[in-house]
């Protein structure tokens, strides 16, 4: 059976950001890139890692540049245009084969932060219990400011947003909107 991915966030001996995906080859890749870029930008290539990984049933050292290019032209032959993007915001509506590297680097941390608690089954985060998970101080700015893009994504279906005002993860379409954005 081929191994599949299990996106595992923390930090490392030197207090950095780390992630994990459960492969040896592929941490030490993680590893590499954490040594080199911002911690946005290695969120955003584990998440990609695993998405790979979970479509392409195969180890990571028998996986072929063929693999890698059929992997992306079956994303680009499922990828419909883009919807036009809702005026004011840089949160587009979520559709199937959507990546998450549309969005901008801190919505992609708040899912991050969600989507390695599904695994888990862990229960729907508050938005203070994001902003601490993002190492933010949570001070009432920083937690309103975690609140209305939580509640972006989930206006734009890239979360889902509980009657409780708490936030999991969840992707579904939705409807273009009529309406202005929220601020």
């Amino acid at each position: 059976m081929a191994w599949q991915p299990e996106l595992v966030r923390g930090v490392d001996a030197a207090g950095k950001p780390a992630t994990s995906l459960g492969h040896a080859l592929v941490n030490d890749y993680l590893e590499f890139v954490a040594a080199r870029c911002r911690p946005n930008t290695l969120l955003a290539t584990a998440y990609d890692l695993k998405v790979f990984f979970s479509a392409v049933p195969k180890e990571p050292t028998d996986v072929v540049t063929a693999d890698v290019f059929a992997f992306i032209t079956a994303q680009k032959k499922e990828t419909a245009p883009s919807p036009a993007p809702v005026p004011g915001s840089i949160v587009p509506p979520w559709r199937e084969g959507l990546p998450v590297t549309v969005l901008a680097p801190d919505y992609q941390r708040i899912l991050g932060v969600l989507d390695e608690r599904q695994p888990a089954g862990q229960k729907p985060l508050k938005a203070k219990e994001i902003t601490v998970q993002l190492g933010l101080e949570t001070t009432s700015a920083k937690v309103e400011g975690v609140r209305s893009k939580a509640r972006r994504l989930a206006e734009r279906g890239w979360l889902v947003q509980e009657t409780s005002g708490m936030f999991s993860v969840g992707r579904r379409p939705v409807p273009a909107p009529d309406a202005a954005p929220s601020a």
